[in-house]
């Protein structure tokens, strides 16, 4: 059975969003008895998984080339025609736009001329295609790596959130950074269901730092340590009474972290900059987001997974108003000389070949002509981008036809487009993460996959990234 025929056999059997889970398919009690009373014995049963198990569903051979992510997500979704599946259009698409074919690859040069030097270090996908057209719920899948509406999908932590529970065995002293971090996002997912330790460190970038890490006055530090110190002898001192339930739990881990980020410099180099090189990234707020993130790797602290939010690619009017700061040019010159400065400043620190770059919206934009708005509305088909980590670049995966409105070449092994949940299980695969796992500690006792339907295999990664 091919890739594609395995997704529509799947789509066919739970319907995107899913069923709800009263409603699909069951045994009655008098159903169950009948069956018991005819001899079926308890290996009819599943077995019943220990609280905390995680059970992958297969043996498969991760890529295990990625230390961490940096994860950009272009909220409101860019048009994909006008930039990272360029197709000219006659009488619409601006001269400005200056498109160019550099190794193959027709570029918007005069829209992002940085990048333009970068194409050798990324593979584009240009087969990607979107499940639904609404932003938040296709936002939050992007972050799940599944429906918001399937049966755990309301609990369904953040990859990041995933891939911070998996790497927390290696965690040392010195790593006093969260292993999530995000940046200038308003709307990120959290942790789900799983503790609180493994939710993201929320912040948006200042070039003085992390805020509230030190005291002004005069002997701060000290005063804070006696503090903690007198607050570290009650807690040990009620350690024999019975627990007070885990947000307390969690408030205590709260703590913890917080003491580790005070009074530190490393924390403060990692999280602060200068003015110059903010202009180096663009002197935008997603420059600076690129720039701490790389920051942060450097310090090398326990930052494995960094999402980062560039908001406002909904260009449904006037979207290529050239003065506008939100609007496509000028947003797209921001991500152009922050993405380019992320990728020449992780070359030159040795950190790209450890680190995965991964960029992409929620879903595209209508191709051809514009709207009687001058914009583009919600399209289905959609691109990523994937860098470092041993991604091999200056490819293109996939193809779409002459004006981008679907896919005519998938060109991957599983022959069909690319979903949110095969690039959710390429992320796993770089960072050398079983995407088939499934944790047995959801509060239904259902069993979390980290990639759904793992046990079907209809979604993995995509490996031509690294032929």
């Amino acid at each position: 059975m091919t890739g594609k025929e395995r997704l529509q056999k799947y789509l066919r059997r739970w319907p995107h969003p899913h069923t709800p889970f009263y409603l699909r398919p069951h045994l009655s009690r008098r159903a169950f008895l009948h069956l018991a009373g005819a001899g079926v014995t308890a290996s009819f049963l599943p077995r019943l998984r220990a609280s905390g198990e995680v059970v992958p569903w297969a043996d498969v051979e991760t890529r295990n080339t990625a230390r961490q992510v940096i994860f950009l997500l272009l909220a409101g979704a860019p048009s994909h025609i006008d930039t990272f599946d360029f197709k000219h259009v006659a009488g619409v698409t601006p001269d400005e736009f200056a498109p160019e074919t550099i190794d193959g690859v027709v570029w918007p040069a005069g829209l992002m001329p940085r990048l333009a030097e970068r194409l050798g270090d990324i593979a584009i996908v240009r087969s990607v295609y979107s499940w639904a057209l609404q932003h938040s719920g296709m936002q939050t899948w992007v972050q799940i790596g599944r429906s918001p509406a399937a049966a755990l999908g309301a609990i369904a932590p953040n990859i990041g959130s995933i891939v911070a529970v998996e790497k927390d065995s290696e965690r040392t002293e010195d790593d006093v950074f969260p292993a999530f971090l995000a940046l200038n996002a308003r709307r990120v997912v959290g942790p789900g269901y799983l503790p609180s330790k493994f939710a993201p460190l929320k912040l948006r970038p200042q070039p003085e730092g992390l805020g509230g890490t030190e005291h002004p006055a005069e002997g701060g530090a000290a005063r804070f340590e006696s503090r903690y110190a007198l607050l570290a002898s009650l807690r040990e001192a009620s350690r024999g009474a019975p627990s007070i339930g885990r947000r307390a739990e969690d408030m205590e881990g709260f703590y913890e972290s917080a003491r580790k980020l005070m009074y530190n410099p490393v924390v403060q180099r990692a999280f602060g900059f200068t003015e110059e090189d903010s202009d180096r990234y663009g002197a935008t707020e997603f420059g600076n987001a690129c720039l701490v993130a790389k920051q942060v790797l450097e310090a090398d602290r326990g930052a494995r997974y960094i999402q980062i939010v560039y908001n406002g690619w909904d260009h449904h009017q006037d979207i290529y108003n050239p003065t506008a700061a939100n609007r496509l040019p000028r947003m797209a010159q921001a991500l152009d000389a922050g993405v380019a400065a992320l990728i020449g400043d992780l070359k030159a620190s040795g950190l790209w070949n450890e680190t995965l770059l991964v960029l992409m919206g929620e879903f595209g934009r209508t191709v051809g002509g514009l709207s009687p708005q001058r914009g583009r509305d919600h399209h289905r088909q959609q691109f990523c981008v994937f860098g470092g980590a041993g991604v091999t670049g200056g490819k293109v995966i996939g193809a779409t036809d002459p004006t981008g409105a679907y896919t005519t070449e998938p060109g991957w092994h599983r022959d069909r487009e690319i979903r949110v949940e095969d690039i959710e299980a390429t992320i796993y695969s770089a960072l050398g993460i079983n995407w088939t796992n499934v944790r047995y500690d959801d509060p239904f006792g259902r069993g979390f996959e980290y990639v759904p339907k793992s046990k079907d295999d209809v979604y993995g990664p995509i490996d031509e990234l690294w032929a």
